[in-house]
This record gives structure tokens, sequence and C-alpha cells, in this order.
């Protein structure tokens, strides 16, 4: 069975290799803002197709917005590993808060897992707008997971969640090896 791709094609904006999609946030950043009601983003889908995807140790990219789906499953995983440790939602929504916030590495600099996928940032100000561009998707992502992760009769965190913070999605992590 192949694993999932992103239905957003490949006409869209762009950051170096990666598609410039619109999301559903309220985050500043350089993603266009959708209403709330619009039909799935981006982040919707890395969701939907997380837990099918986390098991795939290749994955054959077919457009730009595939390395944003990349990215996001992998940040998911992140995000799960500090939920896993929460007992109550507000304590996730703070863990999720200080996870996007916290430093990151992007396309170019050593310490992105992903950097044989990605191209390098061509000017400063494009390493800005990526660096901008993930701060807006982790901040959004990490609600979003904390609002599903949380979202039981007894206010603890799912089992049917937290059960893939082990998981290494093409044998990367974000975090580096050990991290976390």
């Amino acid at each position: 069975m192949p694993a999932y791709h992103s239905s957003f094609g490949s006409g869209n904006e762009r950051l170096g290799n990666l598609a410039l999609l619109p999301i559903k946030t309220t985050q500043r950043g350089p993603a266009a803002c959708l209403p709330p009601s619009q039909e799935a983003d981006i982040i919707d889908e890395a969701l939907y197709y997380f837990k099918a995807n986390v098991f795939f140790r290749t994955y054959e990219i077919k457009s730009e917005s595939d390395r944003v789906l990349i990215y996001l499953t992998l940040y998911i995983t992140e995000c799960l590993k500090k939920l896993q440790k929460c007992s109550s939602k507000s304590q996730g929504q703070q863990e999720m808060y200080s996870l996007a916030i916290a430093r990151f590495d992007i396309p170019g600099d050593a310490g992105f897992p992903l950097n044989s996928i990605y191209s390098k940032p061509s000017s400063g100000e494009e390493a800005d707008q990526i660096r901008q561009y993930f701060l807006q998707l982790r901040h959004e992502t990490g609600a979003r997971v904390c609002d599903k992760v949380f979202d039981t009769p007894d206010g603890k965190p799912s089992k049917w969640w937290t059960c893939f913070a082990k998981k290494r999605f093409m044998e990367k992590s974000l975090s580096g090896p050990g991290g976390m």
C-alpha cells in the first residue's frame, strides 16, 4: 500500500521547493489565512493521514505540497511526545506553545534532518520566510493536535493518539538523535 500524498497541487506560491499553502489560522505569517468554515487545509490533511503515513520508511515526493505534509507529519510526532506527558488540556496547550516557539532548524541548517529533500533557501530573506512559515504551521498544528489528543470524556490524553509518539516517519525525527 502506498503512502498518502497531499491533494494540494503544485500550482501554489512557493518558498524554495515548499508549497506556501493557505491555512485556517489566526497566527500571523506568510501563509494566507483561510476562514475556519473553509474546507480542509494542509494541517487537516496531515492529521487525517498521520496514523497511516507514520508507518512508512520511505515516501515518494510528488509535489511541493508533499514536502509540507512530511514536515507536518514529523512535527505531529514531536507534539505527541510532549502531549503524552501532560495530564490536562491546558498543560498540553502550554507545551504546544513552548514547542512551537522553541528553536528549530530549517532546510539548509546543519541540524535539519531532511536537507536531502528540501532545497536550501536562496537568500536570507527566503530563509526568514521559511522560518516564519514553519512557525505559523507549528503553532496551528500544535493547537489542533492538542484538541484531538484531549478530546476524551475524562480529559486525559487519548491513548489512540499518544501511542504514535514513538513512531519514526521515514526513520527521521525533527528533534534529532536522542532528542525529546
